[in-house]
């Protein structure tokens, strides 16, 4: 059943979330064990003081880990050094230049060829949603619970909360189209979530359906940051020589920061200059753990130093 959204509500009564205790309770082990890893990563900590610090046994850490985040934390720990993140950029110029036509094959084939998208019209944008149904649900994911939104013609949002910010990351989204009506409906959203973090439901033949819903520029530059391959990486005065205004690289990290599809239009891709990661909307530890959990699956995995 679903639920209207009572906008004036939102600061004091939490939205019902609905995910297993179990699955709960695994996620915290593996957000601490991320937070831990992409913090302290200097310090090489091993498998058995992770799963000491986690309450577990090795192998329970890993099994756990693994099932979450689609890497063992030793994997996770190879890629998210800051080495790479510098690496990402060696080639920022050249990745924005390519198209998805160039034929990309292997196991770092791009998930953003699996997307297709659309645009809702300035007006649209202009009558801040007026018209338009949002159905919205909280999901597990390897990165946290995410706050997804959907209309009728695919995923318009995508959000991450940490536990206890459920109701500010929801009141955050709904305050982008403030004339929309909002549907609590978790069986028309999990279906966005469950296929936006397996990477075996990245199929070419049955492409993600995004909607993006902001201004013109704004949607420029998020239909920029889809031309950035996983395992790679640009920065905002790349992206603004793209659209041939060099010196927008501030009205850009703006666009790029009200990006409301997180992860799929990848933001989290778009580094400061000399590798520095920047900002993120959801939080800098959650950038480096998808930029690692990326890393991982893209391509081989760097050795720490």
């Amino acid at each position: 059943m679903t639920k209207a959204l009572d906008l004036t509500s939102l600061t004091s009564e939490p939205t019902p979330i609905s995910i297993g205790e179990e699955a709960a309770q695994h996620y915290d082990v593996v957000r601490r064990t991320l937070k831990r890893i992409t913090e302290d990563w200097r310090e090489q900590p091993t498998l058995d003081q992770l799963a000491r610090e986690a309450g577990l046994q090795p192998i329970q850490l890993q099994r756990v880990f693994s099932r979450w985040a689609g890497l063992t934390p030793k994997q996770f720990l190879q890629a998210i050094t800051l080495d790479h993140a510098k690496a990402l950029l060696r080639e920022s110029a050249s990745v924005l230049d390519a198209t998805y036509e160039v034929g990309l094959s292997g196991s770092g084939r791009l998930h953003d060829l699996f997307v297709t998208h659309e645009a809702m019209t300035p007006g649209d944008y202009r009558n801040r949603g007026a018209g338009l149904s949002i159905a919205y649900g909280f999901h597990p994911s390897p990165f946290g619970q995410v706050l997804v939104m959907a209309t009728d013609k695919g995923l318009a949002g995508l959000g991450f909360a940490d536990p206890g910010e459920e109701t500010s990351a929801l009141e955050d989204m709904c305050e982008r189209w403030p004339a929309a009506a909002f549907v609590q409906d978790q069986d028309a959203t999990v279906q966005f979530a469950r296929r936006v973090f397996d990477p075996k439901k990245w199929q070419e033949d049955q492409p993600l359906n995004i909607v993006m819903i902001g201004t013109d520029f704004e949607i420029r530059v998020w239909q920029t940051l889809l031309k950035i391959p996983m395992g790679k990486a640009t920065t905002y005065s790349d992206i603004a020589a793209c659209l041939g205004n060099p010196k927008a690289s501030r009205a850009v990290g703006t666009a790029v920061g009200r990006n409301p599809l997180s992860f799929v239009v990848p933001c989290h891709r778009v580094l400061a200059k000399g590798g520095k990661l920047g900002g993120y909307h959801w939080g800098l530890t959650r950038k480096r753990a998808i930029l690692g959990w990326e890393s991982g699956l893209s391509g081989p995995v760097l050795e720490c130093v």
